[in-house]
């Protein structure tokens, strides 16, 4: 099969799964049932499924010589159009592969990026998805151009085939650098974007693709978002306003989702999209209470969260689609893991109230309760104290105004230099003045 017949879509095809497992793997799930997952939502139908334990997987097959035997009999009786694998083959594994399958072979990685570019409907995700395609198939270009190369030709011998490769090589090269200029324009540009809204608390929606994170945010905003019981229905980074009870309007973000093994250069591909988690006061990370995996899939997640660099920000644990759990046993055994997760159903509402509570205590660790006493002119401060704290009370004697109000430690230093503003804790013995002299005491 030539590189040019070969297409990374799978859509109205066929297909034989293949997954290897290794020593390494802890996986906990039937082995191919994610990617079975993977491939219906890319609009194939799966005809076969054949599974394999190594040691090592094999240089030239990845499978052994006997598993492609029988791979190759699979075929033939289904007639499928592809062969898929769990895993991620080499250029020269899939190459060798096709020739003794005579179909397309595609491994794990592809499958996510053709899901990832019939997904895509902003120009920043387009983007992003074609950088990750090009970076995926770069390597494959120039390994064909090696291995051509290496052949002896005289002069005039140099077939067209050849000088397409080249040509293609050169063309993918100069498309990346021009993507990643323009992706890197994009992610300041949502830098830009993201620390504007400073104004508001900000709580961004995390977790594994098809976790319900679209029906939640639904549920809590009403925003009407797509929310489908597919794979990665969510590319495209969406922003509401949230009415929280108790708080006030906060801004919360629905994200991409996440998977077990997520191409790295797809992640990197779309760090302007996760810059909204990157940015959030707060992350939500829903978690599917009732997948049999759903402990792998946690972990699967707080990893991408390593590698992007947000592991250390607070992150609140929500256990959704408690009303599908058939087994309360296994919904027990993730609570003891993490006994501060709350549980929720988006779908019919059960414990919002609870993750509305949660999501503000969470937020008000960072408030200070505090007390302020200004002249009455300074209509500007009271204005401030409105718009980016909660008033609780305000009083006001003769040319003095007092106001109680809890307010962020992010917002309080824009006022700690003011020398006609006292500050007091609201419940505490220790008092912050400002006085004349501009000194600066502790607020507890």
């Amino acid at each position: 099969m030539s590189n040019s017949d070969r297409k990374q879509s799978v859509d109205s095809e066929s297909a034989v799964l293949v997954g290897v497992q290794l020593p390494d793997d802890t996986y906990h799930g039937e082995p191919l049932d994610e990617l079975t997952g993977l491939v219906e939502t890319a609009g194939a139908t799966v005809v076969g499924r054949l599974t394999q334990k190594r040691q090592a997987p094999d240089a030239a097959t990845y499978v052994g010589h006997g598993k492609v035997d029988e791979l190759k009999f699979v075929v033939d009786a289904t007639e499928a159009d592809v062969v898929i694998f769990d895993n991620d083959l080499s250029p020269a594994q899939i190459r060798n592969l096709e020739e003794t399958l005579k179909v397309k072979v595609l491994d794990r990685t592809e499958v996510i990026l053709d899901i990832f570019s019939t997904r895509a409907q902003t120009h920043e995700a387009r983007l992003a998805v074609e950088l990750a395609q090009l970076e995926y198939s770069l390597p494959r270009l120039k390994g064909m151009w090696k291995h051509l190369s290496r052949l002896k030709m005289g002069v005039g011998m140099r077939g067209p085939g050849e000088k397409q490769l080249e040509t293609d090589r050169r063309l993918a090269e100069k498309r990346i650098t021009d993507l990643r200029r323009d992706l890197e324009k994009v992610h300041k540009r949502k830098e830009r974007e993201v620390a504007g809204r400073r104004d508001r608390m900000t709580v961004s929606l995390v977790g594994y693709t098809n976790a319900g994170k679209s029906t939640l945010m639904n549920a809590l905003t009403d925003a009407h978002v797509l929310a489908e019981d597919k794979l990665f229905a969510t590319l495209d980074t969406r922003t509401r306003r949230w009415q929280l009870p108790g708080w006030g309007p906060v801004l919360l973000s629905d994200t991409v989702g996440f998977i077990r093994n997520l191409p790295h250069n797809l992640v990197a591909s779309f760090k302007a999209t996760l810059e909204e988690a990157r940015q959030a006061d707060l992350l939500i990370h829903v978690a599917d209470a009732s997948s049999p995996v759903a402990l792998d899939q946690i972990k699967a997640v707080y990893d991408v969260l390593r590698e992007i660099g947000i592991e250390e920000k607070d992150a609140l644990l929500v256990l959704n689609k408690v009303d599908q759990i058939a087994d309360p046993a296994s919904l027990e055994a993730i609570r003891r893991l993490y006994p501060s997760a709350v549980t929720i159903s988006a779908r019919t509402g059960d414990g919002l109230p609870r993750l509305a509570a949660a999501v503000s205590d969470a937020l008000s660790q960072d408030f200070l309760d505090l007390e302020f006493r200004f002249g009455v002119s300074n209509g500007r401060l009271l204005a401030y104290l409105a718009k980016y704290g909660e008033v609780i009370s305000r009083t006001f004697d003769g040319d003095l105004a007092t106001v109680h109000c809890r307010l962020s430690r992010q917002h309080l230093g824009a006022l700690r230099d003011d020398p006609e503003i006292e500050i007091h804790p609201y419940v505490a013995s220790t008092i912050t003045r400002h006085g004349a002299d501009g000194a600066v005491g502790e607020v507890a």
